[in-house]
C-alpha cells in the first residue's frame, strides 16, 4: 500500500459494512516522493508501530472514533500496554478504496464516488500547521494576509502560530498538491470539509498537548480519514515521526532529518528529482519518477545507527516508555546534530 508499510487483508470491505485487515510496519523509508530508499532503517517500523499504536489509543479515550483495533503480538490483537517488545503490527478495520482513474493528470473523482457509497477512504490529506518554518511551501503559495497574520511578508525566521492553520492535499494523485477548499470540499465526496477541519483541529490538539508533556514541539502532521455510514474516522497512521514533524530543543525529530541529509549529501539526486517533477507537471504526465535520471545512494552505517537511535529515542520520549533500547533523546539528538 505505502513504501514503508505493508497491507494485509483478513476481510473485504464492502458498500455496507467494513472489513478487516493490519498494517505490517517494516523498516525501510522514503524521502521526496521516491518511494522505498535503498536503504533499512533498524527497528524504524516498530517505533512507527508503537508511536501509531498509542497516538490511537490515547485519540479513542479522548472520543475521537479511528479504524485502529489494536497491536497484533503472536497471532492476538491486543492493546499496547499488553505487548511484551515494540510491536510491527497493527490490526484495523478497513473501508473501501475505489480506482481513480485518471487521464494525466486530470483525475475522475465522480468515478470513485460513485464506486465509494457510504463506506470510503476520503482522497485527501488534511494538514494542520503550528509552525511556518523557512522553507515551507505555505510561503511559496499564500501570504500571511490569508491567514490572518500581522506580516507584510514572510519574515526570515519561523513564524508561530495562535491558531493552526488547516489545508488540504490530494491523496491519490501521482504528484499531490494542495487545493482549494472548494476544490477539497468536491473530492471530499458525501464527508463535509467542515467536518475534516474539525477533526484535523481536534487530533492536532491532542497530540501537541502530548508533545508537549514529553518537552517536543509539535510543528506540524496530517491526518487521513474514512467515512463510514456518517461518520469520520481517523485513518492511515497518527503522530509519528514520518507523518508529523517534531523537534526536541531545536533540533528536528522527525523524517526531516533524512530530508536535510539527502539535500546535504545527494544535491544531484535532489535535483534531478524536482526536475523530473516539473517536467511531468509540464508535459501532464503523472509518473514524474519516469523522467528522473538519477538515483539516490545509499546511506553509510553511522547515519543508519543515528536515524535508529533518533526514532527509538523519540518514540520513548514520546510515549513516556521505555520501549526500545535506545540512548537518552538528547543523545540521540546530538548525534543527529553531527551529521
Amino acid at each position: 500500500m505505502t513504501s514503508v508499510k505493508e497491507f494485509r487483508i483478513e476481510a473485504e470491505a464492502t458498500t455496507e459494512e467494513l472489513g478487516r485487515g493490519a498494517f505490517v510496519f517494516t523498516d525501510d523509508y522514503s524521502v521526496f516522493d521516491w518511494g522505498k530508499m535503498p536503504d533499512q532503517i533498524p527497528q524504524k517500523g516498530a517505533s512507527l508501530c508503537t508511536m501509531g499504536a498509542f497516538n490511537f489509543e490515547l485519540l479513542e479515550s479522548e472520543g475521537v472514533p479511528t479504524h485502529y483495533r489494536g497491536v497484533v503480538e503472536n497471532g492476538d490483537v491486543v492493546a499496547l500496554a499488553d505487548t511484551s517488545h515494540p510491536p510491527w503490527e497493527m490490526a484495523i478495520d478497513l473501508t473501501q478504496v475505489p480506482d481513480l482513474p485518471h487521464e494525466g493528470r486530470e483525475y475522475d473523482y465522480d468515478s470513485y464516488h460513485e464506486s465509494a457509497g457510504e463506506n470510503y477512504l476520503i482522497p485527501l490529506e488534511i494538514v494542520f500547521r503550528n509552525r511556518v518554518p523557512v522553507g515551507s511551501s505555505l510561503r511559496r503559495r499564500t501570504e500571511p494576509a490569508d491567514h490572518g497574520l500581522a506580516f507584510g511578508s514572510w519574515p526570515a525566521e519561523a513564524v508561530d502560530l495562535d491558531e493552526p492553520i488547516v489545508e488540504f492535499s490530494t491523496k491519490y494523485e501521482e504528484g499531490d498538491r494542495y487545493l482549494t477548499r472548494e476544490e477539497a470540499d468536491s473530492i471530499a465526496g458525501t464527508a463535509a470539509i467542515e467536518d475534516l477541519e474539525s477533526l484535523a483541529r481536534e487530533v492536532n490538539r491532542i497530540v501537541t498537548e502530548q508533545a508537549d508533556s514529553a518537552g517536543l514541539v509539535h510543528q506540524d502532521g496530517k491526518i487521513e480519514c474514512c467515512y463510514y455510514r456518517g461518520e469520520l474516522r481517523v485513518a492511515d497512521v497518527v503522530g509519528t515521526f514520518d507523518e508529523n514533524r517534531f523537534s526536541y530543543e531545536g533540533t528536528q525529530l522527525s523524517k526531516e532529518v533524512l530530508r536535510q541529509y539527502h539535500k546535504r549529501t545527494q544535491p544531484d539526486w535532489v535535483r534531478a528529482v524536482n526536475a523530473a517533477k516539473a517536467e511531468a507537471k509540464q508535459a501532464n504526465v503523472a509518473d514524474w519518477k519516469s523522467l528522473c535520471d538519477e538515483e539516490p545512494e545509499p546511506l553509510s552505517e553511522s547515519v543508519l545507527e543515528t536515524a535508529s537511535e533518533l526514532y527509538c529515542a523519540g518514540a520513548n520520549a514520546y510515549t513516556g516508555r521505555e520501549l526500545f533500547d535506545a540512548p537518552p533523546l538528547s543523545s540521540a539528538i546530538g548525534a543527529v546534530q553531527r551529521l
